[in-house]
């Protein structure tokens, strides 16, 4: 269990408390359990000098003096402390996805797929630095620069997409990284042209129709 710092600056002050890291990052996701996340038994200025903040501070600055009601406050609104390891470990995760994307949808100038090693050693030959975008978004900037050292492509699809108005709110942030044109309608529909990854569209067509249903209406372009 790695116990770690939580802290958030309200109205000039900070605001820590010590909590159970996997615990608090699953009640910062919104579905963990604020007793099994909070490992201090108060909330300080500064938590590893058992600071202890007065409850006239905690009332003015969360309108309450409820150490778990505050410290969820802390967690979900302010910085929860990651330790080296944890973010190593989430940094490996990160490059296996994008490596597994290039896999699934890369081919080199013959149409043959890739195998994992030659594309990690493509991957140290360019440097590239991962980080906190998604899978999706670092493939696309990944595979520009590997095309300087290999030969590699990915087959793209064309999609037309019309989008009832009540679901456009929605779905937006899901076609950001594949638009390749809009048109708001009168009606306040949004029709939109995306370019996709093949080995994505099955996932994509999946996450879209939960959204809305079904009511998208698609047409592959040529």
């Amino acid at each position: 269990m790695a116990i770690v710092t939580a802290r958030i600056k309200v109205k000039g002050k900070n605001f820590e408390t010590h909590v159970n890291l996997d615990e608090a990052l699953k009640v910062k996701a919104g579905n963990g359990d604020i007793i099994s996340a909070l490992v201090s038994n108060g909330i300080f200025y500064d938590a590893h000098k058992a600071n202890t903040a007065s409850k006239a501070d905690l009332e003015d600055a969360f309108g309450t003096n409820n150490i778990h009601e505050i410290a969820k406050i802390i967690i979900q609104k302010g910085e929860v402390q990651k330790t080296q390891e944890f973010r190593e470990n989430e940094k490996d995760a990160k490059v296996k996805q994008v490596v597994q994307l290039i896999l699934r949808n890369a081919v080199d100038q013959h149409g043959r797929p890739y195998t994992e090693d030659r594309i990690n050693r493509a991957i140290s030959e360019v440097h590239f630095n991962f980080d906190h975008r998604s899978p999706e978004q670092q493939m696309h900037e990944l595979l520009e620069k590997l095309k300087n050292v290999i030969p590699i492509k990915i087959e793209v699809k064309r999609i037309k997409l019309l989008i009832p108005a009540q679901y456009t709110g929605q779905i937006y942030g899901l076609l950001k990284d594949y638009k390749e044109s809009e048109d708001w309608l009168p009606n306040g529909s949004l029709q939109t042209i995306i370019s996709i990854p093949a080995g994505l569209q099955l996932d994509f067509y999946d996450k879209l129709n939960h959204i809305t249903h079904g009511a998208v209406q698609s047409e592959e372009m040529k």
